[in-house]
């Protein structure tokens, strides 16, 4: 019987420790798969941890090896080798005598180095194609942090209207239910009922519409900040910090340096590029100089040495020089030249494209400003109108039609300020990466 006790004791117990052990890890969990996030927090996070992102430094580390593969083909090259011959007991007849040729083996080294002006050029060519690569992840990380904003921003802008209209529905369902009281104590008609019936279904399908797209913002944040699909995220900042009507002034009156802008740091690069092809091309025609140095040791495996012609130590140099190739790279030197003034061309339209967008984007962020304050203001009145109008509807002072115009109103408003608010917002961050601010 105590035996049995004890047992059923000890059964107990490792159920206990099991049921502790699934609690504490599902906690543990739940606890990875919740974050929070000011917006600087979940510009850094997704910096960190987006993949295109991390492909873009990959791609920074593919380019500095390559650059070094470049450098590597100036540098001697050293190369040993490992020979063993067995010719089986021949022996080689000559002027009558026979030499035996008995089985050897031979350690070999050599050193080479080989040297031309494409070599040289290349080597460059590969340096400015780090630096592009180097330019490309400051521009992916500019548009990472730009995507994580606007994302966030639209996130708080919804959950603020979301809750507005929260607040309005109750108040429609309270008049609902009035009016509905109303009607049954013959006092109003049914059609005052039926009209704040819709204006209620129309204000809850707002809502759910609102709340779908929210989820949507959320997905993209995620995908943005490379968290699972079930992170649960929570935003700490406000949306009057993120939005700041000072801040666009002041970007108004930046002025605008060609050179900090990423786009056209890659152009330079891409032109400097296309002259060195130049280059590199030229250097075709040049000589390419090599020289080697070869030690050997050769052994009989304890037999009289044979028929030896392997000398130990052997230098080389020489130098080849092109001298006819019909025209060949002549032509490829034109066509190259031709390619860099295209280039060039090129270049100096999105030079010139440029400055155009900057007066382009203040322009429109001079105008979505504007918009934004309008809409700001405007979804203020239309809810202060809603109250104002929904108190005098509860006493009779005013029409149901008059309540379903400012529920509309209201609806439309909020729309409104919604899209003022993320055009504001892409307006002035289209402007900042221009800027590189």
């Amino acid at each position: 019987m105590n035996y049995t006790k004890n047992r059923m004791a000890k059964v107990l117990c490792l159920i206990a420790v099991w049921a502790c052990s699934v609690s504490i890890g599902n906690a543990q969990n739940a606890s990875n798969n919740q974050h929070s996030f000011s917006v600087k927090e979940a510009e850094q996070y997704a910096i960190d941890h987006n993949r295109s992102m991390l492909n873009a430094s990959l791609d920074v580390k593919k380019a500095e090896a390559n650059r070094w593969q470049s450098i590597a083909t100036m540098l001697p090259q050293v190369n040993a080798s490992l020979d063993y011959s067995n010719y089986c007991g021949y022996k080689l007849s000559m002027n009558g005598m026979e030499i035996p040729m008995n089985p050897s083996g031979t350690v070999g080294l050599t050193a080479a180095l080989a040297l031309s002006g494409t070599q040289i050029v290349s080597a460059v060519v590969s340096k400015i194609a780090l630096q592009m690569a180097q330019i490309s992840t400051n521009q992916n990380d500019q548009a990472i942090r730009s995507q994580v904003r606007i994302l966030y921003t639209s996130i708080l802008a919804m959950e603020q209207t979301m809750s507005l209209l929260d607040s309005s529905l109750n108040n429609l369902k309270n008049l609902y239910t009035i009016t509905e009281n109303s009607y049954l104590a013959g006092a109003l008609e049914q059609t005052d009922v039926d009209q704040l019936a819709i204006q209620v279904a129309s204000m809850q399908n707002s809502i759910n519409a609102s709340g779908r797209s929210l989820e949507m913002l959320y997905n993209s944040m995620r995908l943005q900040m490379g968290l699972d699909v079930n992170a649960e995220i929570t935003l700490t900042d406000d949306i009057s910090t993120l939005i700041d009507n000072q801040a666009c002034e002041n970007l108004l009156e930046q002025p605008f340096n060609l050179n900090n802008n990423y786009n056209y740091q890659l152009l330079a690069k891409s032109t400097e590029l296309s002259k060195k092809q130049v280059t590199l091309t030229t250097m075709g025609v040049l000589p390419t100089i090599s020289a080697y140095y070869q030690y050997s040791a050769k052994t009989y495996f304890g037999k009289d040495q044979g028929f030896n012609m392997t000398p130990p130590n052997m230098v080389g140099l020489s130098v080849k020089i092109p001298i006819f190739s019909s025209a060949m790279y002549a032509m490829q030197i034109k066509a190259s030249r031709l390619d860099y003034q295209k280039q060039l061309n090129s270049f100096q339209d999105a030079e010139d494209g440029l400055r155009i967008q900057e007066r382009q984007l203040k322009y429109n962020l001079r105008s979505a400003l504007e918009d934004y304050n309008t809409q700001r203001d405007n979804i203020d009145v239309s809810r202060r109108v809603f109250e104002s109008i929904g108190r005098k509807f509860e006493h009779g002072a005013s029409s149901a039609m008059e309540l379903t115009q400012a529920s509309t109103s209201l609806i439309t408003a909020q729309t409104n300020y919604i899209q003022a608010t993320i055009n504001l917002l892409s307006a002035q961050t289209e402007l900042e990466n221009l800027l590189n601010q």
